[in-house]
C-alpha cells in the first residue's frame, strides 16, 4: 500500500512563493513517476506538474516558468516550488505515484490528503 503526506501549503499573497512537499512510503518511490495535481472548488481535478524516475518533467501551460517539480530518491520525496502565485492558484494540491512514458503522465488510485493553498490579490 502506498501512502503519500503532503505539507507546505498556506496563505500567500499573489507574487509570492511557497513550496509543497510530498512523501511517499510503502513502494518503490525511485522507480515510479509523481505528479502534482490541484483542485479548485467547483472544478475537476487537473494536473500540474509530472516528474518521471528518470527526471523528465512536464507542466500545465499556466505554471510553465513559474512552479519547478523536483525529486530527492533519497528523502522518498517530491517537491513543488511554487513560485509568482496568483490568486487562479488557489486549490488543494495533491500528489500522486504512477507512471510516465511517452510524455503522458498515468495516475493511480494512490492520493494524498491533499494541502491547501491559497493566494490572496
Amino acid at each position: 500500500q502506498v501512502q503519500l503526506v503532503e505539507s507546505g501549503g498556506g496563505l500567500v499573497q499573489a507574487g509570492g512563493s511557497l513550496r509543497l512537499s510530498c512523501a511517499a512510503s510503502g513502494s518503490t518511490f525511485s522507480g515510479n513517476a509523481m505528479a502534482w495535481y490541484r483542485q479548485a472548488p467547483g472544478d475537476q481535478r487537473e494536473l500540474v506538474a509530472a516528474i518521471s524516475n528518470g527526471g523528465s518533467t512536464k507542466y500545465e501551460d499556466s505554471v510553465k516558468g513559474r512552479f519547478t517539480i523536483s525529486r530527492d530518491n533519497a528523502k522518498n520525496t517530491v517537491y513543488l516550488q511554487m513560485n509568482s502565485l496568483k490568486p487562479e492558484d488557489t486549490a488543494v494540491y495533491y500528489c500522486n505515484v504512477g507512471t510516465y512514458y511517452g510524455g503522458t503522465y498515468y495516475q493511480t488510485r494512490f492520493w494524498g490528503q491533499g494541502t491547501q493553498v491559497t493566494v490572496s490579490s
